[in-house]
């Protein structure tokens, strides 16, 4: 079966690796529009706020039995005759052909914001590892900056350049910050804390025009008309499906490209989507989280298990095990996970309970249906996150009284232990990618003797990365239980 991939990020890698590794004869070959080796993409922004090294973001990119082709893009699609044109010249012929394309940054109707050769020197976007290269580079001769929408990536982007330094302003269109995620009181807790990072925040409006200096952005002016001085200008403003191929091709498209359940389009059996590019019936997260589970389940139809493929794809649409949003900024902690902010109850038996204390910036609000935990968010409460987290991805029973969520330990929730002692075997230590401390434990006694080999073997930490110092701990005791010596990787960035 030769089955083409057109896109080598995070979850067009992965679905590479799994096809090569699990279905029976399958020829993989991968077009990747980057010349780098495939990188978590969600920690771009600690590599702009400086805690994390460009080079230490980079993924596993062994493919076994895979025709990987960097720097090449699809140019066109025959499906008659099944081909792909790259643009290297070559004629792909497949039997199946997934697009993981991914999306590209939204780049808003702006005034001055570019010129014939791209954005205004000073402004920025951040979707690649080249867009994250260049605001480093420029952050020695920059004092001032503006970050355009305060969704998760512009708040990380934010407190990022105000931890180097720099005096930030946030402007965002809506009346709150993450406003698909936060209602107003977590978000005014949330802008509170900002504030005290030292961000101005500015709401309820948006840039309208970009001010120049000698071909340089100096500032920009607002739609109230207030004008922000700035030696730089960082777009978060949302992203675009990667639709263009797709469209050209004659497939059904949206804001994505169209899939049923099984992830194929509904205009031709052999063409699927998965990722940001993909549109399913569940619509679309944007989190890398719903594109590795798609490419799971599309490996799992093709290797054969079909309840593999049917899990968690038919279940409770707003129980999302996905649907787990982190804020990775410095000095400000937000977790969300299934239906929170302004929640539709939708017609469902929903209790919610809240926690707000303003002068410590501690929100906490959860929501239970059925015995269990549908959804929660958290502001500024690490711990208290960790433990609803575990509750919600492993679908655990909650107290009669939703209250004691919030107000004292939650029996049996596996807590957010400081010990890796204390966890048993079947707690998660990866929520992203749903990894056992018995898988790390296998993976150790099976010779990994560091959080790399641990991280090829299991996929731990290859997410948001929060687990490294628990799989770091997991490595050393399990080593010590078998007195050898465990490489941890102690000088890496975290």
């Amino acid at each position: 079966m030769r089955v083409v991939i057109l896109g080598h990020g995070m979850v067009g890698s992965r679905l590479a690796q799994d096809v090569a590794a699990r279905v029976p004869g399958a020829r993989v070959t991968v077009l990747g529009r980057e010349p780098h080796a495939p990188y978590n993409r969600v920690l771009l922004s600690s590599v702009v706020a400086g805690k994390t090294d460009a080079r230490s973001i980079a993924l596993d990119a062994d493919t076994p039995g895979a025709d990987v082709r960097r720097g090449v893009t699809a140019v066109s699609i025959d499906r008659e005759a099944r081909t792909v044109s790259a643009s290297d010249g070559s004629l792909l012929a497949y039997d199946r052909l997934v697009f993981a394309t991914g999306s590209a940054a939204r780049i808003p109707q702006i005034q001055h914001v570019a010129g014939p050769d791209g954005l205004v020197p000073g402004v920025f976007v951040l979707k690649d590892l080249d867009d994250a290269q260049g605001i480093v580079a420029a952050l020695p001769r920059a004092r001032r900056a503006v970050v355009l929408g305060a969704g998760v990536l512009g708040i990380e982007v934010a407190t990022g350049l105000a931890a180097r330094g720099l005096a930030v302003t946030l402007v965002h269109h809506a009346d709150r910050l993450m406003e698909r995620q936060l209602g107003s009181v977590a978000s005014q807790i949330a802008a509170d804390s900002l504030g005290r990072l030292g961000i101005t925040v500015v709401t309820t409006t948006s840039v309208s025009r970009v001010l120049e200096r000698r071909g340089h952005v100096s500032g920009v002016e607002l739609d109230n008309g207030a004008q922000v001085l700035t030696d730089m200008l960082v777009m978060c403003a949302g992203t675009i499906p990667e639709t263009a191929l797709a469209r050209r091709a004659g497939l059904p498209c949206e804001r994505g490209i169209l899939v049923g359940d099984g992830l194929a389009s509904p205009a031709d059996p052999d063409v699927f989507a998965v990722g940001d590019c993909a549109q399913p019936p569940e619509g679309g997260t944007g989190l890398v989280a719903q594109g590795w589970d798609q490419a799971r389940r599309l490996v799992d139809l093709w290797a054969g298990d079909a309840a593999g493929a049917q899990e968690d794809s038919s279940g409770d649409a707003a129980h999302d095990l996905t649907n787990v949003v982190r804020v990775k900024a410095p000095g400000l902690e937000v977790v969300t996970m299934g239906l929170s902010g302004k929640f539709d109850h939708g017609g469902r038996d929903l209790r919610a309970v809240r926690i707000s204390d303003p002068a410590v910036g501690r929100f906490v609000e959860v929501v239970v249906s059925g015995g269990i935990l549908v959804g929660a968010t958290v502001v500024g409460d690490k711990a208290t996150a960790s433990d609803l987290q575990a509750l919600y991805t492993r679908r655990l029973p909650v107290p009669s009284d939703p209250a004691h969520l919030i107000v004292r330990p939650i029996p049996g929730a596996a807590p957010a232990r400081r010990s890796a002692a204390e966890l048993t075997d079947e707690d998660t230590v990866c929520q992203c990618n749903g990894v056992s401390k018995a898988r790390i434990r296998a993976a150790v006694d099976d010779g990994c003797a560091s959080l790399e080999d641990v991280s090829r073997a299991t996929r731990a930490s290859t997410g948001c990365g929060d687990c490294k110092p628990l799989v770091r701990e997991l490595i050393a005791a399990r080593a010590a239980d078998h007195h050898i010596p465990a490489l941890v990787g102690a000088g890496e960035a975290s």
